[in-house]
């Protein structure tokens, strides 16, 4: 299985400047990541913010976080240092100690005109501003850094038995070897935790101490910010970089960066820099495409972004149907529709592995329903159910497949990533709800 990750950057000239991060399976485009140059995500982003008031109905506060709009930290995701005090305090700074949820009310922990570090777990939505934590988490290719937690926690998806075991040991001592760790959490004289994912399995050593120590570095750099107004202390990863930390986990056969247009400036240098930092086993593949044709031209990658902006969804192989997604307000919904002939099951099987690519793909957040085509025996719709739940198993926005109801339709939740699909690549975004087999004109 041959796997590209094409990176370019769109010209202002034909819409909103976007970067653009494609990754091809065996040719077909099976992940894509995109966010506007002048408008990009917060999700992500380490801010040292300051808190405008508590909302004790809500066991909430309201927190400046510089952008205009204040953003929401519930309570659940405050964290003050274990002994109590304030996070952040009065001089900005975490705390060199593991943190943990306060006891009490919001208004406990925090304070009005309070400085405190917040990491955007959500970019603002319509009228809602930025959704917010405490609890930060800094993600690499094969770890995650949790500086205000404790202790080497290994991915589940390790597996069972003797073998994952013996490797689970191996990575646990590997990322304490890299950054030594104490009983009280402490990591190369900063707190921290580590998780390690399942994609660390067999990685080098060398390999997961430079992640290692890139993070806790970054990490560093925001705990020594100290006091100030609202500002970013780490910003949160573009379109690019996250598709390097999210699909190089397994092998890349190249790694191609258009950076011709004007908003497209040092965008290979930055990559660059990036893997010098903390991926140098990604150089010999990371390559610039200096002539010839555009990046996305090649294998029409643009006209496949276009077909994803329409409603229809032809289904691939040999069982004839369709799907049909549709956005509404509250949830996105997607009908499965079956030939003339098709066979219910067959046809509800083959567009399992389509669902979950087109969730991706296009950035599907919140709750999505799913109309299969009838089944009448349970076996059948027991199947069908744990073949979407395994199709979804790997997707990097967390998804979770609840069941069929009683009225045969599939409830689900995908995490939002930032804004749909349709909303970064639209100059005006249409209202959500309103979907048109023209939408693909934007492109």
């Amino acid at each position: 299985m041959a796997r590209e990750l094409h990176i370019d950057v769109t010209s202002p000239a034909q819409g909103p400047a976007l970067r653009r991060a494609a990754v091809l399976t065996d040719g077909v485009l099976s992940d894509l990541y995109i966010d506007r140059v002048e408008r990009p995500t917060l999700a992500g982003a380490v801010i040292r913010g300051r808190v405008t008031r508590i909302v004790a109905g809500m066991n909430a506060a309201f927190v400046d976080i510089g952008t205009g709009r204040d953003g929401l930290l519930p309570a659940a995701d405050v964290r003050v240092p274990q002994g109590g005090g304030h996070q952040g305090g009065d001089k900005g700074a975490p705390k060199d100690r593991p943190a943990a949820r306060p006891q009490g009310p919001i208004g406990t922990a925090l304070r009005a005109g309070q400085t405190v570090i917040v990491q955007v777990k959500a970019d603002p939505v319509g009228a809602k501003g930025a959704l917010l934590s405490m609890d930060v988490a800094l993600p690499g290719r094969f770890l995650v850094h949790t500086p205000l937690a404790a202790g080497i926690h290994v991915s589940k998806r390790l597996g069972q038995g003797a073998s994952a075991a013996a490797e689970r040991a191996r990575l646990t001592t590997v990322v304490r070897d890299a950054v030594p760790i104490s009983s009280q959490g402490r990591a190369g004289g900063w707190a921290g935790g580590w998780i390690v994912r399942a994609a660390a399995a067999g990685v080098p050593a060398d390999w997961l101490a430079q992640e290692a120590e890139a993070l806790a570095m970054d990490w560093r750099g925001v705990a020594r910010a100290g006091d100030g107004p609202p500002a970013t202390l780490l910003a949160a990863p573009h379109a690019g970089i996250r598709a390097l930390m999210e699909q190089t986990g397994q092998p890349v056969s190249a790694i191609l960066v258009d950076d011709r247009a004007a908003a497209g400036q040092d965008l290979y240098a930055e990559l660059r820099r990036w893997c010098d930092d903390r991926a140098t086993d990604l150089l010999p593949t990371l390559k610039r495409v200096p002539t010839g044709l555009p990046l996305f031209d090649g294998g029409d990658l643009d006209g496949a972004i276009a077909t994803l902006l329409r409603p229809r969804v032809p289904l691939r192989g040999a069982a004839a149907g369709s799907l049909v997604i549709e956005r509404t307000e509250a949830l996105t919904v997607i009908d499965v529709n079956g030939g003339e002939k098709g066979d219910p099951l067959a046809v509800n099987l083959a567009a399992v592995p389509e669902i979950a690519r087109q969730l991706r793909l296009r950035n599907v957040g919140g709750i999505v329903v799913v109309d299969f085509i009838n089944l009448s025996r349970p076996p059948d719709r027991e199947r069908l159910i744990l073949a979407l739940t395994g199709a979804v198993a790997d997707d990097p926005g967390n998804t979770q497949v609840y069941g069929m109801s009683r009225l045969g339709l599939v409830e689900m939740t995908r995490q939002r990533r930032g804004p749909s699909l349709l909303d970064l690549v639209a100059a005006d975004a249409p209202a959500p709800g309103v979907s048109s087999d023209d939408d693909d004109a934007v492109m």
